[in-house]
């Protein structure tokens, strides 16, 4: 973790005011005096403000039922934040790990983990995504097979990876993912001539939505750990409780 984030994640400091704290010369890491706010700390490394030793809050994670018409971005935009549905404390330092464009609800996650997150959007981790996909027009058996091999998306040169389409009736498919291109999804089916009409997110890993639209919950020291792919610094995780405040949508 980044220098300012850790000081941050352990007091009330605001991220500029950190870089006036480092600049003053009253940080230090394992005692030596730090000259930089980008610089990597350890979760085990000692950091002390004015000799007194700092320690980060516990590391947040939420499951969330993201509407229509809504953003996954920490700011507002032309649409507004997912996150205004989230009623929690210091909400600036969350973010969503694995977007959703404005049009697709369902399952995102919120953390303040950069790591974390990491391992769910990264490709080399090969984490499922499962997607309920409402077409334009009937979809051909054959459609199975192309998915499988990869297709070639507009404007690239290399094919997706294999992707697993399960074909519920001639409108109606899932789609299981392993990466996240830019509008994947969409450009794929694209590809075959058919367009997207709806699109949800059911499933990330082997989590699974559960709450209505709209509504949150904290995810489980165990959701956590499996979702991390059992990586031992999750093991005996340290969750900060949180009661939840829902904010149905509506």
């Amino acid at each position: 973790m980044r220098l300012d984030k850790f000081i941050c994640k352990s007091s009330d400091y605001a991220l500029a005011d950190v870089v006036a704290l480092i600049k003053a010369q009253r940080v230090k890491v394992n005692g030596q005096l730090a000259s930089c706010a980008t610089q990597q700390v350890h979760i085990n490394n000692s950091v002390t403000l004015d000799g007194g030793v700092l320690t980060p809050r516990p590391f947040r994670y939420y499951l969330l039922n993201k509407p229509a018409e809504m953003i996954c971005s920490n700011i507002d935009e032309h649409y507004p934040s997912a996150l205004n549905l989230l009623g929690v404390e210091r909400i600036e330092e969350l973010h969503i790990a694995g977007r959703l464009d404005a049009d697709t609800t369902g399952l995102v996650l919120v953390t303040d983990d950069g790591h974390w997150s990491y391992r769910l959007t990264s490709p080399n981790y090969r984490c499922e995504k499962v997607y309920e996909v409402v077409l334009s027009r009937p979809i051909k058996p054959e459609a199975v097979q192309r998915f499988q091999a990869g297709i070639r998306l507009q404007g690239e040169t290399q094919l997706t990876r294999p992707a697993a389409l399960v074909i519920i009736d001639p409108y109606h498919v899932r789609l299981t993912l392993t990466e996240g291109r830019f509008h994947q999804v969409k450009r794929m089916f694209a590809a075959m001539g058919n367009r997207v009409k709806a699109l949800h997110r059911q499933q990330i890993g082997c989590l699974c939505l559960d709450v209505d639209l709209g509504d949150w919950r904290c995810l489980t020291a165990a959701e956590v750990n499996a979702l991390s792919g059992n990586d031992e610094r999750y093991q005996a995780l340290d969750i900060e409780a949180v009661n939840p405040l829902k904010r149905p949508y509506s």
